[in-house]
């Protein structure tokens, strides 16, 4: 791991496109602005780890399981509304 020690409003780049710019530092909190193409993704580690994880079961998850998590979903939509669901014959 590379470890850069920046002021505010110092930037550092990252190959010849993204700029990475400390724009404050208060306390144990420190603000950071990104400047990068279109094309790149920028995702808070955080987010990205559940998106992977997210896309992994996505993968090997088993035929229909989407409609019947979709079915799930509107039926919980739909009593924590104090509603009931029902079909016409």
């Amino acid at each position: 791991m590379l470890v850069l020690s920046r002021r505010p409003q110092q930037s550092l780049l990252i190959g010849h496109d993204v700029v990475v710019t400390v724009l404050e530092v208060n306390g144990d909190t420190v603000r950071i602005g990104i400047k990068a193409p279109a094309d790149v993704d920028i995702h808070r580690e955080e987010i990205y780890r559940d998106l992977q994880k997210a896309n992994q079961e996505a993968s090997t998850a088993q035929p229909g399981a989407a409609a019947a998590l979709a079915q799930r979903m509107s039926a919980k939509g739909s009593a924590a509304e104090g509603g009931t669901t029902s079909e016409a014959h």
